[in-house]
């Protein structure tokens, strides 16, 4: 245990069909490209072993991308499974795939997309990827929310046995989007800077 400061010690945004880690442009596409061609694509780019995500509806795809990318090297991958914890937010909730799902059951309804009518799905799918049982929470609010997000996170880091927490804003409705992860840790690493409601406001820009 440090001395009690929790500290943000990485970023990745999804926006424009660009990825950015910690703010370098790791690849960027034509702005044109569909989304999910563009998932497609990232996909490929940063992944392609993983064959259950092309199953995955729209916004599991957009934050399993996002913490694909973030968490690739980092000391996360070799924590205790109870050790990580997530805490996402968005403002419409799984209301893209709803949508989707309402417009099946005109004929037969499927399952496919019954399965992802739930917003915290995401995060299950990040979790069956890299084997996370930490807690997790999914809020609902009408913008990213930077104060509830920080506090919160930052609560569960020094107030349970988490090590690392994923949070941040996972939107997606048709064809537009927007990712923001962060990586927070109870130890100080790399260019790490304290968790705090300002900071990660800064970093959503």
């Amino acid at each position: 245990m440090n001395s009690g400061e929790v500290y943000i010690t990485g970023s990745c945004i999804l926006r424009h069909n660009s990825v950015r880690l910690n703010g370098s442009l790791l690849w960027e596409a034509a702005e044109q490209m569909e989304l999910q061609e563009w998932l497609r694509a990232g996909y490929d780019r940063f992944s392609g072993q993983y064959p259950k995500f092309h199953k995955m509806d729209a916004l599991s795809k957009l934050g399993w991308l996002a913490a694909e990318v973030l968490l690739k090297d980092t000391a996360v991958t070799a924590m205790p499974p109870e050790a990580v914890g997530m805490v996402l937010s968005n403002s419409s909730g799984s209301l893209d795939t709803d949508l989707r799902y309402y417009a099946t059951i005109k004929d037969i309804a499927s399952p496919a997309l019954f399965v992802y009518t739930l917003p915290n799905i995401v995060m299950g799918e990040i979790c069956i990827r890299h084997g996370f049982k930490g807690e997790n929470t999914f809020f609902v609010s009408t913008a990213f929310d930077a104060e509830l997000i920080s506090s919160y996170t930052a609560q569960l880091l020094k107030e349970t046995p988490l090590q690392a927490c994923l949070c941040g804003w996972v939107e997606v409705m048709d064809q537009a989007y927007d990712v923001t992860l962060f990586l927070a840790e109870r130890e100080k690493r790399g260019l790490a800077q304290p968790l705090t409601a300002a900071a990660l406001a800064a970093l959503y820009k």
